[in-house]
């Protein structure tokens, strides 16, 4: 076999395995072998926002979402009812609630701000400043009268007698953002806008401290683990993790569905080692091992609707928000493993 032959040989062999390294990457995931979530009514076709349960009566939750829509339950999720409020003509858009105890709040768009004391029963309306910086984002019931609300520039303010006063938290916005996270300590997490780099911040700090990212890709969202880890989203359905250890060493990147022509929206923790990942038309996916491996819930994808938010308000109570009033509820713990 001359020179030539050989060559043409090797050629066909690196032709071979590219084949069959493409073939590899474009594998489908497993099939979770159950699927833990309910499909609910919600008898609305607005996109749903976030979700929150009142700290005195567990049966009783609201749901915000665009078009000024509020959903309230009294059986713990069973059934949603639309409740109308009297904003004027104003388009509004509910982008964030939460409650502690009776009392509650909502922010959106543009700049409003709602609250009650009493399970929701009523809610009043607390004009902002027209100075704020940016529009509000969201917002976290702390103790009573006390709460903490974000803008879409990063900016952080704090009251403490009801709404009536806000402190400024970081003496400058950190600019326009592409989501922000809060974890249960109080420290916030920001993407920027066009996602090329994250900024982080902790309770006593003057301001943000920008980091680059971590990809070559631009990053779409960045969370709170509950082992420690930040988890990070980027273009592509690309997900990185840190190390529990240290939260500015980042794993490498994990494509758990390479054959996705959609990226990924959010991310939540069940479970420590539990993961699940929502995305685009019905996409779900799930970790049992904290990000090892991935298995896809294919019965969820007969959900006409892109799932924008997990949350898991505890380990057995959980909550899939979507496009088009879309609404997913988690019905039960994992089954055991062997």
């Amino acid at each position: 076999m001359n020179l030539m032959h050989i060559v043409k040989f090797l050629q066909k062999i690196v032709i071979v395995l590219t084949v069959a390294l493409i073939c590899v990457s474009c594998r489908y995931l497993p099939q979770l072998s159950y699927n833990p979530w309910e499909v609910v009514s919600t008898g609305t076709q607005a996109d749903l926002a976030d979700i929150a349960f009142t700290g005195t009566n567990p049966q009783r939750g609201w749901v915000v979402g665009s078009d000024a829509t509020l959903l309230e339950t009294t059986d713990g999720g069973d059934h949603w009812d639309v409740k109308q409020l009297d904003l004027g003509e104003e388009k509004v858009r509910f982008n964030s609630i939460s409650f502690n105890g009776a009392e509650g709040w909502i922010v959106g768009l543009p700049s409003i701000l709602l609250h009650t004391t009493n399970e929701g029963q009523t809610w009043d309306r607390i004009l902002l400043n027209a100075k704020l910086p940016g529009s509000p984002y969201s917002i976290e019931a702390l103790s009573p009268n006390s709460a903490e609300m974000t803008t879409d520039l990063g900016a952080i303010y704090q009251t403490e007698d009801g709404g009536k006063s806000w402190t400024a938290l970081v003496e400058d916005a950190v600019g326009f953002v592409r989501n922000l996270s809060r974890s249960e300590e109080g420290r916030y997490i920001s993407v920027s806008a066009k996602g090329n780099f994250y900024s982080t911040w902790e309770p006593g700090s003057q301001a943000w401290e920008p980091h680059n990212r971590f990809s070559s890709k631009r990053l779409e969202k960045i969370g709170f683990g509950q082992n420690g880890r930040l988890w990070m989203i980027a273009r592509g359905g690309e997900l990185r993790f840190t190390d529990p250890e240290n939260a500015t060493e980042w794993s490498e990147p994990i494509n758990p569905e390479y054959s996705t022509s959609w990226g990924f929206l959010d991310l939540a923790y069940r479970t420590p080692e539990e993961i699940w990942v929502s995305g685009g038309s019905g996409n779900l996916l799930c970790s049992l091992d904290g990000g090892k491996t991935w298995q896809k819930d294919v019965e969820v994808e007969n959900v006409p609707s892109n799932l924008y938010k997990i949350k898991f308000l505890d380990s057995e109570r959980g909550y899939v928000l979507g496009q088009r009033g879309a609404l997913l509820r988690y019905q039960g713990s994992t089954p055991q493993t062997a």
